[in-house]
């Protein structure tokens, strides 16, 4: 789990399937000092696992990737220029997986586009 740790939500809003948030991104740490020493930079799977950790945290129920269809990383998340992102996601849930689109931004550039499903796990 990256949220509290890496990443804190600083802002979040969901209303009928729809996920805007602002994501505070821990530029002290550890991950960014082997990602790279001299020029940190955000790794690809933690930007899907946060999109993946907000929505479980939205629903209240674990998630598991099913399928990544469109999964694309635009631009470099540099925590020292700017370590907000706004995520914006849309999800419809089909039977036990819910189809997702999301998408990470800085600004104006957007860093991570992604259509997908996710596993609904149950739980006791």
């Amino acid at each position: 789990m990256l949220r509290d740790d890496l990443y804190t939500v600083a802002t979040l809003d969901h209303l009928d399937g729809r996920i805007s948030a602002t994501l505070e991104i821990n530029q002290q740490h550890e991950i960014f000092k082997g990602h790279f020493p001299s020029q940190p930079v955000l790794p690809g799977a933690c930007m899907l696992q946060m999109v993946k950790e907000v929505l479980e945290s939205v629903l209240g129920k674990s998630l598991r990737l099913k399928k990544a269809d469109h999964l694309k990383f635009l631009a470099v998340v540099d925590p020292s220029v700017n370590n907000m992102l706004e995520l914006a996601l849309t999800y419809v849930r089909v039977e036990d997986a819910l189809n997702v689109a999301a998408s990470l931004a800085t600004g104006d550039k957007v860093c991570l586009k992604m259509k997908g499903s996710f596993f609904i796990l149950e739980t006791d």
